[in-house]
């Protein structure tokens, strides 16, 4: 623990000094986060830990690194990834290939970093809290031919969505609209 001048203990002293991974409540209380399986949410959380200060845009979800974290299967990997991006929690950055390139992804709840390794058009299509706005996703074990269904996230602790019946919105839900706003309209 660090001290001040006086030589009191400074810091939180309710937790263990270690480093944690912050998950907004915005993601938790999102239509896009509940719509996910268990797998896909533990996925989200093994990409979240690697997040540091300026890495938001070289995060890893290959086989070869989770491997020492309990990953055994690619298929499960490539599943839970894939489903990840289709509810706008991730964000692909660069597109891995063979032999040895990995894909790159990045956390929608963070701003892009900055890096001149990225795809083209990756940067461009990168939008922050996309996990906020109704996606095209499909079902999760359904059949290509049940096609689409549209996921509503509900942006308010209500339980519905602006528009909605029954719909009370809140000071923050508005402000968070605001904030998003431009970056959904540039997009």
């Amino acid at each position: 623990m660090r001290r001040d001048r006086a030589g009191q203990r400074k810091g939180d002293l309710g937790r263990v000094p270690a480093a944690f991974v912050a998950l907004p409540w915005s993601v938790l209380d999102s239509g896009a986060y509940a719509s996910l399986s268990a797998t896909d949410k533990a996925l989200l959380v093994e990409i979240a830990r690697q997040s540091l200060r300026d890495n938001n845009d070289r995060l890893l979800a290959s086989r070869a690194y989770l491997a020492g974290w309990g990953w055994e299967s690619a298929d499960t990997i490539h599943r839970a990834t894939q489903n990840l991006l289709a509810a706008g929690l991730i964000h692909q950055t660069v597109q891995g290939h063979r032999p040895s390139k990995a894909s790159w992804f990045a956390l929608t709840w963070y701003l892009l970093d900055p890096h001149p390794g990225y795809d083209s058009g990756a940067a461009a299509t990168f939008v922050r809290g996309s996990y906020l706005w109704p996606r095209l996703n499909r079902r999760r074990g359904a059949s290509h031919r049940s096609g689409p269904r549209l996921l509503a996230p509900t942006p308010c602790r209500c339980g519905t969505g602006p528009g909605a019946p029954g719909h009370r919105p809140r000071r923050t839900s508005r402000r968070l609209n605001q904030l998003l706003a431009p970056q959904v309209q540039a997009a």
